[in-house]
């Protein structure tokens, strides 16, 4: 493997999609984190709901409340891409970056 070869897509290539990084202040991170931790609670929540045979019913709604926990999570996400990412390389002549968000939202919409 090249020295700067990525490791996951074998790509030879200064930047590639997996190597970016993104920069983000102690209050986004903490706040993402919080959110995650906040989702991986209920998934153990429903896990024991239904280690209790609890109502189907039941776990639906927790599953749902799950859905929406998760898709908050990609908005706050998306917004903080679109607003530091995607404006940053715009700004740097990276037009390519709108087909990625493109691709992004509709892999989101799925």
């Amino acid at each position: 493997m090249e020295e700067n070869e990525c490791a996951l897509c074998e790509a030879a290539e200064a930047e590639c999609r997996h190597c970016k990084k993104t920069e983000r202040s102690e209050q986004e991170r903490r706040s993402l984190l919080n959110r995650l931790s906040r989702i991986e609670g209920q998934i153990r929540g429903i896990k024991g709901m239904l280690e209790r045979d609890a109502y189907c019913g039941d776990v639906l709604i927790q599953s749902a409340a799950v859905n929406a926990a998760v898709n908050a999570f990609n908005k706050e996400l998306l917004s903080s891409h679109i607003h530091h990412c995607v404006v940053r390389d715009v700004r740097d002549g990276k037009d390519e970056v709108v087909d990625e968000l493109v691709a992004l939202i509709q892999k989101l919409m799925k």
